[in-house]
């Protein structure tokens, strides 16, 4: 089995609704994110990948259209912004262009991380 992994960056607000408004997650917030999408495949294409890194620009693009220096609460609603949350969307995302892709992760800090596997 060959992995491969491309890691990305944008930085974003967002604020958790329904904690207690005594938790720091509850108040208007953001973060540098990095996600990590990982691709598995067992045999590789005829130019020797599992998938072209080239080809992962889309996701760089579309991470950059729709989610850098904004705020997620209005992309994605309110309850969808934890990293758990935007894991499995980013997943799903990356999962419809390469089925390839075995998980994404999100990390909001350098010390916690978040990751989605089907």
């Amino acid at each position: 089995m060959y992995k491969i992994s491309k890691e990305f960056h944008f930085s974003a607000s967002h604020q958790l609704v329904g904690l207690s408004t005594d938790h720091p997650c509850s108040r208007l917030h953001g973060h540098n994110y990095t996600i990590t999408v990982e691709l598995k495949a067992k045999t590789l294409s005829k130019h020797g990948f599992v998938v072209d890194y080239k080809e992962l620009d889309m996701f760089k693009a579309y991470l950059d259209e729709t989610v850098d220096h904004r705020h997620l609460n209005d992309v994605f609603g309110e309850n969808k912004t934890t990293a758990e949350h935007l894991a499995r969307i980013f997943y799903e995302w990356c999962f419809e262009k390469w089925p390839e892709v075995t998980a994404v992760s999100v990390s909001e800090t350098p010390k916690s991380s978040a990751e989605y596997r089907p």
